[in-house]
């Protein structure tokens, strides 16, 4: 199942605007256009928030303390 052709196209407009009206298209199309506006910049925020957090690797804390205690009974 790929993506509709020219004909579904059509016909899905031709219900839109059966539905919602002439009028109301470009309304219901500004919202939209604002609507993946604000989601693109929240997602801009978080990936910001995200780089500057810095990254926590499991299981590094036992790598340090086990280290630590080789080079201390070695010594």
């Amino acid at each position: 199942m790929g993506m509709p052709g020219g004909t579904e196209l059509l016909i899905i407009l031709g219900i839109v605007v059966l539905l919602f009206g002439a009028k109301k298209i470009p309304e219901l199309a500004k919202g939209f256009g604002k609507g993946i506006k604000n989601f693109k910049e929240e997602m801009k925020e978080v990936e910001e928030v995200a780089a500057d957090e810095p990254k926590k690797v499991e299981g590094a804390d036992e790598v340090a303390s086990a280290e630590t205690t080789k080079t201390t009974t070695q010594a």
